[in-house]
C-alpha cells in the first residue's frame, strides 16, 4: 500500500471534509497518468492527493510552490509525498531563477511519469478567488503531450465553502469528488511546443472539469 501513514492517519482527518467520491472505476490501472483537479480552496491541496493515495495506489507527485520549502520538517513531509518545488512569479522575481527551477521541476515530473507514477497538476495554477473556474495555464497540456500519458479530470465540488483563499481556518463543510474518464490526446503528440495546440488541449481538459463540477468554461 502506497503511503500507509497518509492513508490511515492523515486520511482520518481529511475524510471529515469529504462526503462522496464517485468515478473510482475510471482510474487507469497499470499506467502513468496526470490528474487534473479544479482548484478553489486550500482544502483541494489535501483532498486531491489523498483521493489518489486512497484509490490510485501508486506513487504520486504534485507541484508545490517553493515558498513552502522553508521549514525543515515541512520539507521532509513534502519530499516524502513526492512533491516537486516550482517557483511562482509573485514570490520569485528573478526570471532566470524561476526558469531554471521550473525546467528542473518539469524534467522531474516527466521522469516520474516515465516510471509509471501519478502526477497531479491543478490546471488553473493558483486558487480561484470566488469558487468559479478561472482560465487555466497550458502546463498540464505540455506535460501530457511530452509524456504521452492520459489526463484524468477530477471535479471537486464544495471545497470553496470549506476554506476559500484567504481563510485562516476551515469550516466544517464537506466536498464531493467526481473522477471523470481518462482523456487521451494521441493525435496531438509531438506538438507540445505548439502554443495553439497546448491551448486546445488545455481547453478540452477544463471543459471536462466544468462538466464534472456543473460549471461553464468559456475562456
Amino acid at each position: 500500500m502506497a503511503y500507509p501513514f497518509a492513508k490511515i492517519f492523515l486520511g482520518s482527518f481529511i475524510r471529515l471534509y469529504m462526503r462522496k467520491t464517485t468515478g473510482i472505476e475510471n482510474i487507469p490501472k497499470n499506467k502513468a497518468y496526470i490528474v487534473a483537479p479544479n482548484h478553489s480552496s486550500y482544502a483541494d491541496d489535501l483532498i486531491a492527493p489523498y483521493t489518489m493515495i486512497a484509490y490510485g495506489k501508486k506513487k504520486l507527485h504534485i507541484f508545490v510552490n517553493s515558498r513552502f520549502y522553508k521549514n525543515f520538517f515541512l520539507i521532509k513531509l513534502l519530499d516524502h509525498f513526492g512533491c516537486i518545488r516550482v517557483d511562482v512569479s509573485k514570490d520569485v522575481k528573478d526570471e532566470e531563477k524561476r526558469k531554471k527551477t521550473n525546467e528542473k521541476a518539469f524534467k522531474i515530473a516527466l521522469e516520474g511519469l516515465k516510471n509509471g507514477d501519478i502526477l497531479i497538476i491543478f490546471p488553473e495554477g493558483g486558487r480561484s478567488q470566488n469558487g468559479k473556474l478561472k482560465k487555466a495555464k497550458t502546463g498540464i497540456a505540455k506535460a501530457a503531450l511530452a509524456a504521452k500519458v492520459p489526463v484524468l479530470p477530477m471535479g471537486i465540488k464544495g471545497s470553496y465553502e470549506i476554506m476559500p483563499k484567504g481563510a485562516k481556518l476551515p469550516k466544517f463543510k464537506k466536498a464531493d469528488i467526481i473522477i471523470g474518464k481518462p482523456m487521451y490526446f494521441d493525435k496531438y503528440y509531438g506538438k507540445e511546443k505548439d502554443y495553439k495546440t497546448l491551448e486546445t488541449v488545455t481547453t478540452l481538459i477544463m471543459k471536462e472539469i466544468a462538466k464534472l463540477t456543473n460549471q461553464d468554461y468559456n475562456y
